[in-house]
């Protein structure tokens, strides 16, 4: 499914086809790798039908347990440590600045790389013409790409004398093409929404920490908020109540508690293989149950555990970013390959999660070596990993011990410390490159907050100003004529005048087309009015130069009237 998705083919055999010969490669290695395995028990045991499904069921526990234990090791020290972090506004509004700085370069190359792709779109598109056998072919490009180039390319003549191209695309370039658009495409469109997120982020953390000393009580936004039906109940005063003094200590109430939690869970981790005396507090608080007979205990102990061991191995899987192949992005903008990918480890997880789970409670008999214990239901339908002696004695008792070694890695960044060195932008305090960073991401939200508020003003002014010279309400049903388009407006004397509103074309003219319109219902001249009175100035003169004009010199001054105030402030 995950090549199926990628495929650039044009119909569904040519997918099935590219799916299966990408499958053909990465399974054949795991299919290598398994044979090597089952040639070695085959030589140190006699395999039945029974037992090799026991092997199968073995090898996937065994390598599902390997990815828990990675997992859990980042999700039991993470987890804490992020609601600690978002209770410090300070912390996470720098780490946003910094993700903002980190995104903008990704935004930028995705941007370069859909340009690339639609220059080689349109090369394509002015060789291919309307009767050639792969148009079709390019109307499935073109609709992949933005609506504007779609417009753009479909609008040209195709019946124009072209001199005939040097080079005409084939249908395999056309699959790679095909291809290729799609995922700039989906990057584009990604990192545009990702972007569009941090920044109100940005906007909403920054409104937080200016609002925190705020002496009347009340949370003032930059950009207006809406709260819904909501709003009636949550005011000002209810929200900066909120947002500035009981969420922050709440969240290190949280912290406290989650703590507890995964210190339980490393505990029992590293001493649930000791049968007595009985060191997992895990197995202890079942034990006690079990003796008092308390099944809805028994039932709300297990939910809790086994749901904060789900909490932490997930966590980590919608953490994971494997450059950008393979990574869960927000506001559903997670690709078909990501999605799948996380759907096969969630699937591979719980098992093993399981399996762990009863062995943390001292249910799982041969795990703590205990013969008269009954079978779960779950062991007798999944069986037990104890027909090869190295994975039942060693690794599925002894590997769980890793994970502090795990936490101790990840509460001190050494992964991230790692990546530092090898030139992969992370996110640390006490760097050079991180405070670099941090600063060119306020700098940009600088930027942006800049944009969006000249975007506001011009637009509430266009709104003040048809709503006092407008003829009709903005938004009505006849705005969508030509007509009712350009509204009207008339002056004090009954003349028809038209205002000089100038739409946003680019953030180019966006200044000069926020500036304020003219009000042309003071400064409006009437042409007949203008007409007369040049009329009668031309008159006058003609008569006060008349009787002077045999004379070389004359006494006789022209009267002149002083021409109207404001006639060419509309020039």
């Amino acid at each position: 499914m995950q090549s199926y998705s990628n495929a650039g083919n044009f119909s569904v055999s040519g997918k099935i086809r590219s799916a299966l010969l990408e499958n053909a490669i990465f399974y054949g290695s795991y299919l290598t790798i398994f044979g090597v395995f089952l040639i070695y028990v085959a030589s140190t045991m006699d395999i039945d039908a029974g037992k090799l499904q026991v092997i199968g069921v073995t090898a996937s526990n065994t390598w599902g347990l390997f990815l828990l234990v990675l997992l859990l090791g980042y999700g039991l020290v993470d987890i804490p440590r992020r609601q600690w972090h978002d209770s410090k506004r300070g912390h996470k509004l720098s780490e946003v600045y910094f993700k903002v700085a980190k995104l903008s370069t990704e935004k930028s190359e995705a941007e370069e790389g859909l340009e690339d792709v639609l220059e080689d779109i349109k090369k394509a598109a002015e060789s291919i013409r309307y009767n050639n056998p792969l148009h079709k072919h390019l109307d499935t490009i073109l609709e992949k790409c933005p609506n504007n180039f779609q417009k753009r390319i479909r609008n040209r003549d195709d019946y124009q004398d072209y001199n005939e191209p040097s080079e005409m695309p084939t249908e395999k370039m056309l699959v790679r093409l095909h291809k290729t658009v799609i995922q700039a495409t989906r990057n584009h469109h990604r990192t545009q929404c990702q972007w569009n997120s941090l920044i109100e982020s940005a906007y909403e953390l920054d409104d937080i920490a200016s609002n925190e000393g705020s002496t009347d009580h009340r949370f003032r936004w930059t950009f207006k908020q809406e709260h819904g039906i909501f709003g009636i109940c949550y005011n000002n005063v209810a929200e900066w109540y909120w947002l500035c003094v009981i969420k922050p200590w709440l969240l290190r109430l949280l912290v406290v508690i989650l703590s507890v939690f995964s210190f339980t869970v490393v505990w029992s981790e590293v001493t649930f293989f000791v049968r007595s005396p009985v060191l997992s507090l895990f197995a202890v608080f079942i034990n006690l149950a079990k003796a008092n007979y308390d099944y809805l205990y028994i039932e709300i102990t297990s939910f809790l555990i086994i749901t904060y061991l789900c909490v932490c191995a997930y966590y980590t899987v919608f953490k994971i970013r494997i450059f950008n192949y393979y990574y869960i992005a927000g506001h559903h903008q997670t690709d078909e390959n990501s999605l799948l990918f996380s759907g096969m480890l969630l699937c591979r997880l719980t098992p093993p999660l399981c399996l762990n789970f009863l062995g943390l409670i001292h249910l799982d008999s041969h795990v703590i070596n205990a013969k008269h214990l009954p079978e779960t239901a779950y062991t007798a339908i999944m069986g037990h990993m104890d027909v090869i002696p190295f994975i039942a004695r060693g690794f599925n008792i002894y590997f769980p011990i890793a994970i502090i070694l795990l936490c101790i890695a990840t509460y001190f960044h050494l992964g991230s410390r790692c990546l530092h060195c090898l030139g992969f932008q992370q996110f640390i305090g006490d760097d050079d490159m991180t405070t670099d960073l941090i600063n060119e991401g306020k700098e940009l939200v600088r930027r942006e907050s800049q944009k969006r508020q000249r975007l506001e003003d011009g637009a509430s002014r266009r709104k003040r100003w048809n709503e006092r010279f407008g003829d009709g309400i903005p938004g009505s049903k006849d705005s969508d004529s030509d007509e009712s388009s350009v509204p009207k407006y008339s002056n004090r004397n009954g003349k028809i005048s038209l205002p000089m509103i100038q739409e946003h074309t680019s953030d180019t003219t966006e200044l000069l087309s926020d500036m304020e319109p003219i009000d042309y219902s003071d400064h409006t001249v009437q042409i007949d009015t203008l007409d007369r009175t040049l009329e009668t100035q031309k008159s006058s003169s003609y008569q006060s130069s008349g009787p002077a004009r045999g004379s070389k010199f004359s006494t006789n001054k022209t009267d002149f009237k002083k021409p109207p105030r404001g006639i060419f402030d509309d020039v």
